[in-house]
This record gives C-alpha cells, structure tokens and sequence, in this order.
C-alpha cells in the first residue's frame, strides 16, 4: 500500500495541502470537524436574507500569487473579479469628500506626485515614512516605526493596516505591516488590484477545490473531529477520531490544519497563538446603486469597507472586539445609516444579518508572532498549516494557502 498523508483540517489552509499533495501523486486522507469545508472562508445560505452569503468578507490583491496559483489549480480563476487597473475608491463621511487612490502598475511610484491619483490633503513626500516599515525592527511596533497621525495616516494607513493585520496598527507588528506593504504599494499598482469572489466565496474557493480533490481521488470526511495524537518515539503513530484509530503506517505523515487553540491541545510542548481579535461583518438584503465602486472605504464611519455585490451590499469592520456584546439590533441602524448616506439609498433599513466572529484572526503583535510556529515539529511525520503558523504575513487568504503549500512541500509534495 503507498504511503498516506493524513491532512486533518478543510479550511483553505488544509485544502491547498491536499490539493498540492495529490497534484504531486501522493496519496491523501483529507479529514474535516465540521459538515462542510472552508473554515473561516465559506459561504452559506441565511433564512433571514433567503440569500447566500459569506460568513466574511475578504479581499485578495492580484499579486496574492499563491492565491491565484490555488484558484488556477482549481478552475476558479474566472470566479475572482475587479478592475483592470489598481483603484480604491474612499469616502470621508466627515466632509463627504470621495476620492480615488489609483497607484501606477511599476514599482516606480510617481503616482504619489499626481494630486488626482493620491489621498487629499497629503503631500508626496508623507508617502516615504511608511517605508520605515520595510525596514522594521523585530518585536517593534507601528506606532514605534512610523508616524501615526495626520491626513495620510487617517485616511490611509491605519484604514488599510487595520483590515490588512485586523489589530489596532499602533500595537500592531510593523514587521507585519512591512511584509504587507512590500508585496502590495512597494510592488506596484500591478500588485495591488483588488479582487472579490462577487458569487461567494464558496463559489470561487471551497467548492471548486473540492471536486478538484475528488476527481483526484481525494474524498473529505466530514465530521471527523481529531481528539487524540499518539506519539511514539519520535513520529505520529495513530490519530484517533471519536471512536475511530487510524493507525499510521511506516511512511505515513499527518499535516495538522487545525485552529491554533486546538494545535496546542493535541501537540505536546506546542506554542501558538492565544490572544485573537475579531471581525464583524453585516449584509443588507439590497443591490447597490448603479455606479457603485465594488469596494469603498469609509472614512470617520463605523463602517470601514463597503462591498457591493449584485444582490446585497455588505460592511466589513475590523478589530471589533468591542462591539462583540452590542446589541445586534442597534448595529445594523447604525451601519445602515452611514451606509444610506454613502450610496443615496433610502434610509429605511433593507433585511440585514449581522455577522460576528469573535476569533477571526490573531492578534498581529509582535508578542503574538513570536508564538507562530514553524510548519515543522519534534516529529519528523508531522507538519504543521494555517494562517496562525509562521508564513511571514497576518492571518490572510495568502498566508493560509501559502501555509498549506508549505506544509505540502515538506509532507513531499512537489
């Protein structure tokens, strides 16, 4: 019998693992806790709104090379869309003043000194002092790297590094922060094209992996928690599901794809990330006017990005712990409000859901990345994936998938 690569965990992380490894010729077991795969990026259908809707909403960039490499792999390619051109469209509900960031696609950037193509209020040389974060310092923070104030900062960089690190960026890793800058501005506007899964994000990255993986042979087993991980001397010798064994052959590997709380319960000696922050994300039942951006950033707002997909509009608030306990109710008034007054619709509420995820990601600080493991272990059948692991990005769809590849090459796939 060939050799096994058990790959516990279906979220994008385990799914680009699986995936890679059976493109490889290896192999796969594919074992997920949960009724259905994606994790924390899956879409499902709401009662309330009759519509399906992702449980998040999240943004790629054309230069997430995994990410498109992973979409390729799968035949999804086509299910990410935006525009043709680097463009982010901003609101500052403040003033009411709507301008529109448009980056040039080289990595020369004379965009910052073209006033039509950079943020008001700003002059080109503001630009440079984020280059402070290229060269950070580890376990130093944003606010000990850079300038944290004035018009660039408010109607930029604490917007972007916000949503991109989802942890107030004063306390923020600007090591981080500094990963992220240099693959999307530092690249160029050609790195920095927004790209939304407009038919969901099931659609575009969970289902199409699945039958991917079918047609490779590979058939998740849902439902199938890990509870136990025998070790015998220096390798994985059983995992154990309910009241299931699978007992490793000589050969055999496991790639754990698992949330971090439940790594560091299984993995003896294991540190991970403990400290996470939340996202709140709420979806009106409404198209968006004609002539709305796909994406609008918000300005002074509880609301921070505004996304308009064909059959609703949906808002996006990152590091949102503090409104965890907040009535329900009374957060979709207020983020219909500011969202009526951006779009010109009527101010009378469309159906709503709203939408908490108290662990959506780590805490992106320097004392939670120096928890992040190494997709290797002690044991030399057993590897480690997810966004929490040490990918040298926050918790994103590219750190994820690159995660899963990583965990992949090591497990023996090409």
């Amino acid at each position: 019998m060939s050799e096994t690569i058990h790959v516990v965990g279906a979220g994008l992380a385990g799914l680009a693992c699986a995936l890679r490894l059976a493109d490889a010729g290896r192999r796969v077991a594919l074992y997920e806790a949960a009724r259905m795969a994606g994790g924390r990026c899956r879409s499902y259908f709401d009662a309330t709104l009759g519509l399906t809707i992702d449980n998040g909403n999240h943004l790629l960039l054309s230069g997430n090379a995994a990410a498109r490499d992973y979409a390729k792999r799968i035949g999804a390619s086509d299910a990410l869309v935006g525009p043709d051109e680097c463009a982010f469209d901003f609101l500052d509900a403040r003033t009411g003043e709507r301008w529109r960031l448009r980056p040039n696609a080289s990595r020369v950037p004379w965009w910052i000194f073209v006033a039509n193509r950079r943020v008001p209020g700003a002059g080109p040389l503001a630009y440079f002092d984020a280059g402070r974060l290229l060269f950070a310092k580890d376990g130093a923070t944003i606010g000990e790297t850079m300038r944290c104030k004035g018009p660039l900062w408010e109607k930029l960089w604490r917007p972007v590094l916000l949503s991109a690190l989802n942890t107030e960026p004063e306390e923020a890793s600007a090591k981080l922060a500094g990963a992220v800058l240099r693959e999307t501005l530092a690249a160029g506007g050609d790195a920095c094209r927004p790209m939304v899964a407009k038919g969901g994000l099931g659609d575009a990255l969970i289902e199409p992996a699945l039958r991917a993986l079918r047609a490779r042979g590979v058939e998740p087993r849902f439902g199938a928690r890990l509870r136990e991980i025998s070790f015998e001397e220096s390798r994985v010798a059983a995992l154990r599901f309910g009241d299931t064994e699978v007992t490793l052959e000589k050969g055999d590997a496991v790639v754990l794809a698992a949330p971090p709380w439940i790594a560091e319960e299984l993995i003896p000696g294991l540190v991970a990330p403990n400290d996470f922050r939340a996202i709140l994300n709420a979806h009106f039942k409404i198209a968006p006017p004609e002539g709305q951006p796909l994406l609008l950033g918000m300005i002074g707002t509880l609301t921070e990005w505004l996304f308009a997909f064909d059959d609703r509009l949906s808002v996006t608030i990152s590091g949102a712990d503090r409104l965890m306990d907040e009535p329900r109710e009374a957060l979709a008034q207020k983020i219909w409000a500011e969202v009526s007054a951006a779009t010109g619709l009527p101010a009378a509420s469309p159906p709503w859901q709203i939408v908490k995820e108290k662990r959506a990601t780590f805490a992106a600080t320097p004392a939670q990345e120096k928890r992040r493991p190494d997709a290797k272990t002690a044991w030399t059948n057993l590897w480690l994936a997810g966004d929490w692991t040490n990918t040298g990005l926050p918790a994103t769809i590219e750190g994820s998938i690159r995660s899963g590849y990583r965990a992949a090459e090591l497990a023996g796939g090409s």
